[in-house]
């Protein structure tokens, strides 16, 4: 029997990160912040990096809380290894990848979703951790 999961209680102000769940955007990861949450459970979210439609503001998303995890900490890494999971900064979020080489101070991420792989500086890159029943991971 497993046991059973954590929940975490966001309070305004709190950092979190939003997973997505739509087509094409699967297993990314988009910074925002909590701005309220309502008496049904969900939470109200404004997010970092995603503007509403017509680009002057913030998006603001109300979300179930199996939506949202906290946002990681940081792990410092001066580089990253051959094959090492990472997540890269790329269209306004993280999204999980492979190391797969390197040239200067650049790092090639294969993501498997997409099949594609891309260089970003190592300032865009971060090592891979999972939020698992409360607690960050760090991934192999």
């Amino acid at each position: 029997m497993r046991p059973p999961l954590k929940r975490v209680d966001f309070c305004r102000g709190d950092k979190v990160e939003v997973c997505s769940k739509e087509e094409g955007f699967l297993g990314s990861y988009y910074e925002a912040t909590i701005v309220s949450h309502l008496d049904n459970g969900l939470y109200v979210v404004r997010y970092k990096n995603l503007l509403e439609d017509n680009e002057s503001l913030p998006l603001t998303e109300t979300l179930y809380p199996k939506e949202l995890r906290p946002a990681p900490p940081r792990v410092h890494a001066s580089q990253f290894a051959l094959y090492q999971k990472v997540d890269a900064f790329d269209n306004d979020g993280w999204w999980v990848g492979s190391i797969t080489g390197r040239t200067g101070s650049h790092y090639y991420v294969y993501f498997s979703t997409t099949n594609e792989e891309i260089a970003y500086p190592s300032s865009q890159i971060r090592v891979h951790q999972e939020w698992v029943n409360g607690n960050w991971i760090l991934s192999n």
